[in-house]
């Protein structure tokens, strides 16, 4: 009898009873799972309600009841409002109306208190309640997430940043330390049967060469080979740290820039201000008599949110820049942005902030800038870029090699001039656009950039089809419907 109870492993209560399993364990288990855990016994109710930091990090982007359900405003009221709607109901009242009465239910549990980690993905979240999430004692959050949600008014929002960092604030407010607001919210796997897929693929046309399945497979292929590659480049799966290019689909206003800077070294984002020389007036005032009709390459730029990850070599020429690139545990934290996903385990800004290398090693440094600081001198397709003290952009990048080595000439003593070799000068710069690369590079608008034969347009090698390399997707298909026509 002995023998065979020994040989059982031990009830789930007594291994979630270690405390250090169950706070590795809680963050990995969605909000749903961990509640109907604890309604299976009292000694689990007791072991997920009552530790501190089983529900640490609360994730509500997946349960169902903080979805807003769009039902008539006059069918009686809904579950979380206890009166009947009218019209003194506002529309952040209403919006807010599942999150606030999810928070009412924690707060009377005692639960709500112990949350420091909160993520809100993809809900409706009004600037009046991050309002209260930022202000009101009985919210402790440190980390908030409120990426790709919905009824934000943004105005209200840097309004309410900035009242909540304003210098007359309380000591130790606020209390919010980090929030996830313009990257996109952690993808979570969604399961498909096969008659979805099925469908799916009835459903969707074929529109060319381009939506072939056998296109479409190497697109994703290609895809994966180009993050394994920037991964093993980096050394880390942080996308900030890699040769990723635009981080942030819609470009933040300059009202968020401002935001930024008023919050900076209080409260950080998922994203920094550049720091390129053009936007410090110290240096960037510069005046060039020479050329009075064209902008002088450091004239200054209003503050702005870097938006592009250049990757950890820097320049192309110097494998630098000239404001210093960040480094993670030797420069400012105000510096370095938040990583994604969310971090399961702290909720502390060095914890968000680190990133994971793959192999151990020392953070690599860390190069982003905005647009505007890199019109000119960043390669869409192979995300090359070149600093301000390397290349100067503008007319030089639009001659030809052989103009190029004419213009750059070395002057003796004696006055003469002895022109520079050509196999000696590397040609650099970004001069010409394709419509599927964006602005290229001289490299690359030579290795897989080709003018069609029929359309003179752009097209890259890579993106079009394999049997032709004179014609673009567009000719090719166009001329098959016509020899099917006929």
């Amino acid at each position: 009898m002995n023998s065979s109870n020994a040989s059982l492993p031990p009830p789930l209560a007594s291994l979630l009873s270690n405390s250090l399993v169950l706070r590795q364990t809680a963050p990995y288990l969605s909000t749903a799972s961990l509640f109907a855990l604890a309604a299976t016994s009292k000694a689990l109710r007791h072991l997920v309600l009552e530790d501190r930091e089983s529900l640490r990090h609360l994730d509500l982007s997946t349960v169902k009841s903080a979805i807003v359900s769009y039902e008539p405003l006059d069918s009686g009221g809904i579950s979380w409002r206890s009166e009947r709607m009218d019209e003194s109901l506002t529309e952040d009242e209403f919006y807010s109306g599942p999150l606030r009465g999810i928070f009412s239910k924690l707060q009377r549990r005692h639960i709500l208190q112990n949350v420091q980690t909160l993520v809100l993905d993809g809900l409706s979240v009004p600037a009046d309640l991050v309002r209260e999430i930022i202000a009101e004692d009985r919210f402790n959050v440190r980390i908030l997430s409120i990426r790709e949600v919905k009824h934000l008014n943004e105005r209200k929002l840097q309004q309410v940043l900035r009242y909540a960092v304003r210098p007359t604030r309380p000591a130790g407010s606020p209390k919010i330390k980090g929030i996830y607001l313009f990257g996109p919210r952690d993808s979570v796997p969604a399961p498909h049967t096969h008659n979805e897929k099925k469908k799916s693929r009835q459903a969707s046309p074929a529109r060319g060469v381009t939506s072939s399945q056998g296109a479409q497979i190497g697109a994703e292929w290609n895809q994966k080979s180009t993050s394994a590659l920037n991964a093993a480049l980096a050394k880390t799966d942080d996308k900030w740290y890699q040769s990723t290019g635009k981080m942030i689909a819609k470009r933040p206003s300059l009202d968020w820039a401002e935001t930024l800077k008023a919050c900076e070294g209080i409260i950080a984002f998922d994203a920094v201000l550049c720091r390129g020389p053009r936007h410090d007036p110290a240096t960037a005032f510069v005046h060039d008599p020479s050329v009075p009709s064209m902008p002088h390459p450091s004239s200054y730029l209003s503050p702005a949110v870097a938006t592009v990850a250049l990757g950890p070599s820097g320049c192309e020429t110097c494998h630098s820049c000239p404001e210093t690139p960040a480094v993670f545990g030797e420069t400012p934290n105000s510096w370095l942005p938040l990583l994604s996903p969310v971090p399961l385990h702290s909720s502390t800004i060095r914890a968000a902030q680190k990133p994971r290398t793959t192999d151990g090693s020392k953070p690599p440094p860390l190069y982003i800038r905005c647009e505007d600081c890199l019109k000119g001198r960043w390669c869409e397709r192979c995300h090359k870029w070149w600093g301000e003290d390397c290349y100067t952009g503008s007319t030089v990048a639009q001659r030809t090699e052989l103009q190029q080595t004419e213009f750059i000439e070395d002057v003796q003593t004696d006055g003469a001039t002895c022109v520079i070799p050509k196999q000696s000068i590397k040609v650099i710069g970004v001069r010409r656009d394709c419509f599927g690369c964006g602005h290229t590079c001289i490299t690359c608008k030579e290795l897989f950039i080709r003018k069609c034969k029929t359309c003179q347009n752009e097209y890259c090698l890579e993106d079009n089809d394999a049997s032709s390399d004179s014609k673009c997707d567009w000719c090719n298909f166009t001329s098959r419907r016509t020899v099917e026509m006929y």
